[in-house]
């Protein structure tokens, strides 16, 4: 049966066309095409979420990149915050290989699932708040699914604020006052499905090129998180 709600989420999600801005964007992207990748079909559609479906870890991001989830269709693959993340995980113990091509490359995760809060590539990376509203239904679903998660990674500020909206939905007499803010390292405990307990919300650096490629976020300092989220979670090694 849960298979079968994960089929039907998924097509959902690669239906959607509640947000007319970024489906231009996203179509004109795939149809122009970055120089590097003119002989490939862009995937030019919604992305949905990827990974174990009984993962015990959520890893949540912004959106997909505009030549990379855009063009291949599978969350942080094709770009270099995709390497730095499935590096990160592979080293972890949670992906099978180090890197993440395409959809077609054989890549598995154990104990962990992906997804963004946007599901469409966004001009300039910058979804509208509206965009983003739209889109919470996506997540709210996926967390629902994951029935036996433990921990939650958010990649960056965008993506700790969904989370901290989420938990104030399903139980806001349990966040904190003032609201958990966003920093690299922060943990705080927080309910995301109805009548399940807490579990920690980590917060990490986004691994996009404007943090890594300015020393902002190292390996070691991904590495360390993506640890402390394996711990918590107490995902099994990839076999």
């Amino acid at each position: 049966m849960t298979g079968s709600c994960w089929t039907r989420l998924e097509r959902e999600i690669v239906r959607c066309e509640r947000c007319p801005r970024l489906r231009a964007h996203c179509r004109k992207v795939a149809a122009e095409r970055r120089r590097a990748y003119r002989d490939e079909t862009y995937w030019g559609r919604p992305v949905p979420g990827f990974g174990d479906h009984a993962a015990r870890l959520l890893i949540v991001g912004l959106a997909p990149a505009a030549h990379g989830a855009n063009r291949t269709g599978r969350m942080f693959t094709g770009d270099r915050s995709g390497d730095w993340l499935y590096g990160a995980l592979h080293r972890a113990g949670l992906a099978s290989q180090g890197r993440s091509v395409s959809r077609d490359d054989s890549l598995a995760l154990d104990g962990a699932f992906i997804t963004a809060v946007c599901r469409c590539a966004p001009p300039d990376n910058r979804p509208a708040p509206v965009e983003m509203e739209r889109c919470a239904p996506f997540l709210a679903s996926e967390i629902e699914l994951l029935t036996d998660l433990r921990v939650v990674l958010a990649l960056g500020g965008i993506a700790w604020s969904a989370m901290v909206r989420r938990a104030l939905e399903v139980s806001p007499e349990a966040v904190p006052k003032p609201r958990p803010r966003f920093a690299h390292w922060a943990e705080v405990s927080l309910t995301f499905r109805e009548g399940a307990r807490p579990v920690p919300l980590l917060g990490c650096y986004h691994p996009s090129q404007q943090n890594t490629q300015t020393g902002r976020l190292t390996r070691p300092m991904l590495d360390a998180v993506v640890g402390r989220a394996r711990a918590l979670s107490g995902a099994a090694d990839v076999t």
